[in-house]
């Protein structure tokens, strides 16, 4: 898998900067706007739990499910950036990952962090 296919994140030019720090050095906070989140759930692909089955016997790392992971979770960010940028931020702060299993039947993947107006320094 090449760094595309496992990466994530924002790029340079994002008009929403999301971070995982309380604050952001050259910024001050001009306005709290409140709590945004992304979510989504995903359904286990059947061939992916087959080979991840068979993967599991031998060892290694499961390819399949680590590039649904890595869709899963830019989803979920690009739906907090959505909420975020409707709501006037330009900014998420604290931002973090939340991910826990859905009935048995997927992977529920959230998004949530601190919508912000910055501004700098």
């Amino acid at each position: 898998m090449g760094i595309d296919e496992y990466g994530g994140g924002q790029g340079p030019q994002a008009d929403v900067l999301v971070v995982t720090t309380n604050d952001v050095p050259g910024y001050r906070v001009e306005q709290v706007i409140g709590e945004v989140f992304g979510l989504t759930v995903r359904s286990r692909h059947l061939g992916s739990q087959i080979g991840a089955g068979l993967k599991s016997m031998v060892g290694g790392e499961l390819k399949g499910l680590t590039k649904t992971l890595v869709q899963t979770r830019n989803q979920a960010m690009e739906r907090l950036i959505e909420q975020a940028r409707a709501r006037g931020a330009n900014g998420v702060l604290a931002f973090r990952f939340d991910v826990t299993e859905a009935a048995d039947v997927g992977t529920e993947v959230c998004a949530y962090g601190t919508a912000v107006v910055l501004a700098r320094l």
